[in-house]
Parts: C-alpha cells; structure tokens; sequence
C-alpha cells in the first residue's frame, strides 16, 4: 500500500477510536469502516488493519500494567 493510504488509514483510526471513546458508540468505528469499503477497497483494509493493531495494543498494555500491578511494581 501507499504511504498516503497508510497514513489516512492511521489518521481516520486514531479519530475514529477518539470519538468513539468521546461519545460511547463503538459503532463510529465500524460506520467508517463500511463508508471505506464503498469507495476504496485499499483504504478500508487499512484501516481496519489499524483499528486492530490499536486494539490489540491497548489489551496488551492493559496485561502488561496488570502484571506489574499484581507483582507490586
């Protein structure tokens, strides 16, 4: 992929999680998701590879402070 496709794919993640966060519907993610795939295909892989790569991130992190919290770090 493109290095601008990349870029706008992590551009509209990180502003599609932020509102998601901001307003509670989850559902954003998903909503810009299906408007992506309409029109780029490219676009919406991206994308969606970005939202889970957050994800993922997050969950990994959350274990990770977990950990050091049950150890007394």
């Amino acid at each position: 992929m493109s290095d601008y496709t990349d870029k706008t794919a992590n551009e509209l993640a990180d502003m599609a999680l932020a509102e998601a966060i901001a307003s509670g519907e989850d559902k954003i993610v998903e909503q810009i998701n299906e408007l992506l795939g309409a029109s780029s295909q490219s676009l919406a892989e991206a994308y969606s590879t970005a939202i889970r790569v957050r994800r993922a991130e997050k969950r990994a992190r959350a274990l990770l402070a977990a950990s050091a919290a049950a150890r007394g770090a």
